[in-house]
């Protein structure tokens, strides 16, 4: 009970301290420019190539389907384009994200803490949070929603090649935006923004909490890889039940 209550409270309590510091200290937009080359230019050929192996996998098996119930798989295109944009596209492309970035920013700040350079900020009238942990969110809220777009553009080039090469079907018909309305925008657009603030903040948890040496580090990362990739599959699930329940 007490890791569940850790796991889902201590990122809002580093969310408060965060803001909190950031309104007192100010946030240092160098140190945020790094961090958004760090988190959205190192992890955007993961995220691209994942998903683009991710829309040619859905396009196989959309074609299984369609063999079986309808016999035409380019009548699924509409609706996979849907799909894809609403709830693949930003949950999938967040995870990515939490597997690279999240266990990044563990990992660095776990190394920051067990070699006292975290203490050694705060003595020379440093805030951790302003300083450390501010910089990171903007990169998250910034960069998570960037690279899910850069991921569903290349999920859906993928889907329509290997519709058009390997099925021999029109690709274009994956492209079809028919069934796609500002909801669908706003929950894919919820889903990234709410990945984008929980991933920095769960590894900032992770790695500020760490004490000992090398060890330590490594289960910063693990711990902050885990806690990032769980809420971000928790954010999604919210977020489709919330508009589910109001049949949105």
């Amino acid at each position: 009970m007490k890791r569940v209550l850790s796991f889902f409270g201590a990122p809002g309590v580093m969310l408060a301290r965060t803001v909190r510091a950031g309104a007192r200290e100010g946030i240092p937009w160098r140190e945020t420019l790094a961090q958004v080359h760090e988190l959205g230019g190192r992890s955007v050929w993961l995220v691209m190539s994942g998903m683009a192996f991710f829309g040619a996998v859905l396009v196989m098996i959309a074609n299984a389907q369609a063999k079986k119930l309808i016999g035409n798989v380019a009548v699924l295109g509409p609706a996979y384009f849907e799909m894809l944009i609403r709830e693949l596209g930003p949950a999938v492309s967040a995870l990515l994200t939490a597997s690279r970035a999240g266990a990044s920013h563990s990992a660095e700040l776990a190394t920051m803490s067990v070699n006292e350079q975290v203490e050694a900020l705060e003595m020379s009238a440093g805030d951790p949070y302003a300083d450390l942990v501010a910089p990171r969110v903007v990169a998250g809220v910034v960069g998570v929603p960037l690279l899910s777009v850069l991921g569903t553009v290349a999920a859906t080039a993928s889907a329509v090649l290997v519709a058009s090469v390997a099925l021999d079907i029109d690709g274009r018909a994956f492209m079809d935006a028919r069934y796609v309305d500002g909801w669908d925008l706003l929950v894919g657009g919820l889903k990234v923004v709410g990945c984008g603030l929980y991933i920095p903040l769960a590894a900032a948890v992770a790695g500020l909490n760490a004490r000992g040496g090398a060890e330590a580090v490594g289960e910063a990362t693990t711990e902050g890889v885990v806690a990032a990739s769980l809420g971000c599959l928790l954010i999604d699930l919210t977020v489709s039940l919330a508009f589910q329940f109001v049949r949105l």
